[in-house]
């Protein structure tokens, strides 16, 4: 089974980031995106599976899309980001993927955890 993930923290306030909408796309050609799943942050920031249930992750290019504008809009602040794309290869082999974000309303860093 092929799982990719994320955990949200707003590093602003020092907590998890929840309820922030997250869409995870399949690069199809130069400038076209396929949907593969979405979900949301949980109480502790975590989306654990983005993933379809059954699905297998071919090689390619993926992104994970974070509406952080209407998370930062819930907790009564403006943001410079409103939408924060993260771009990441899957390679052969890949089963496992964690894309943390740490999100400010004028910053964003991400990596490639485990």
């Amino acid at each position: 089974m092929n799982t990719i993930s994320t955990h949200v923290l707003d590093t602003t306030r020092g907590t998890p980031a929840d309820g922030v909408a997250v869409r995870l796309d399949r690069q199809e050609g130069a400038d076209q995106w396929r949907e593969i799943g979405s979900g949301r942050t949980s109480s502790d920031g975590r989306c654990s599976q983005l993933v379809p249930s059954g699905q297998c992750l071919s090689q390619g290019t993926y992104r994970l899309v974070f509406d952080t504008a209407s998370y930062h809009a819930n907790q009564g602040m403006q943001s410079f980001y409103p939408i924060v794309h993260v771009v990441f290869v899957v390679r052969e082999g890949d089963t496992r993927l964690h894309i943390p974000l740490l999100l400010n309303p004028y910053g964003y860093t991400t990596y490639r955890g485990s």
